[in-house]
């Protein structure tokens, strides 16, 4: 074989995928989500069905910056709402209604991303009408309440979407989709009643622990809205310093 063919041949086995070695190579596929060319509808439900990935990386943020223990335990059910889906779609074993060569794995029953945006929602839902419906006695309790009801529709109208999405693209059928939706509700139903009746309580005393100080957990329960809260020892606390600070200098 002479130079060129060599060369012919290399080209050849790196347009195929595959070395000199035979090893096939194959792209991260966590985003490669797929949609028929020049329709519009289908690029718009591709980016709507990455919705999981964004709420993802809110939790990380969120764990991250503020280290509280709701939030931290909400984020586990996640995960494990994630391995009930893993370990029933290796146990029904239903295949997807299109094979596709680059793909998470190829069993479609039930749907993740609708289990997911479902289990998500329904603890939103719950957390909404269980843990804050006694939290309007302030003076903005209405504006409170109309943010809370738009945090709802957004949920479930990204939830509708994503489900949509993924018939749409026909990444699932409308009964894969459908058991993934139920899934994940009654996983996240289940999921915010263990955290509210069993979990909770324990938190204050979670708190005290070492490790948790260590880590700088907090537990904000008993604080009706941490945003104001917030806002407002921020504040205190800016002015305390800056009168110190003119205290200071005028000495």
């Amino acid at each position: 074989m002479n130079t060129a063919d060599a060369l012919l041949a290399a080209e050849q086995s790196s347009c195929t995928g595959t070395g000199s070695l035979g090893t096939e190579w194959q792209p991260i596929t966590l985003t490669l989500v797929e949609y028929p060319k020049g329709d519009f509808i289908g690029k718009l439900l591709a980016w709507i069905s990455l919705a999981p990935l964004g709420i993802g990386a809110g939790f990380v943020a969120l764990i991250l910056f503020r280290r509280d223990l709701h939030t931290i335990v909400f984020f586990v059910g996640t995960l494990v709402n994630e391995c009930i889906n893993m370990l029933l779609k290796h146990w029904i074993k239903e295949p997807r209604p299109v094979s596709r060569a680059q793909i998470w794995t190829e069993y479609g029953m039930p749907s993740s991303h609708s289990q997911f945006m479902c289990f998500f929602s329904t603890y939103v839902l719950l957390f909404i009408f269980i843990r804050l419906h006694h939290m309007n006695n302030s003076s903005s309790a209405r504006i409170e309440r109309i943010v809370r009801v738009l945090m709802l529709v957004i949920c479930w109208a990204a939830s509708f979407l994503v489900c949509f999405g993924r018939v749409y693209l026909l990444y699932h059928t409308v009964r894969q989709v459908l058991i993934g939706a139920i899934v994940g509700a009654v996983v996240g139903a289940l999921w915010f009643l263990l955290t509210h009746c069993i979990l909770t309580p324990y938190f204050p005393m979670v708190v005290t622990w070492r490790i948790a100080e260590l880590f700088l957990l907090r537990d904000t329960t008993l604080i009706p809205n941490v945003l104001w809260f917030e806002y407002t020892a921020t504040r205190q606390e800016a002015r305390a310093r800056s009168r110190k600070l003119v205290s200071m200098k005028s000495q």
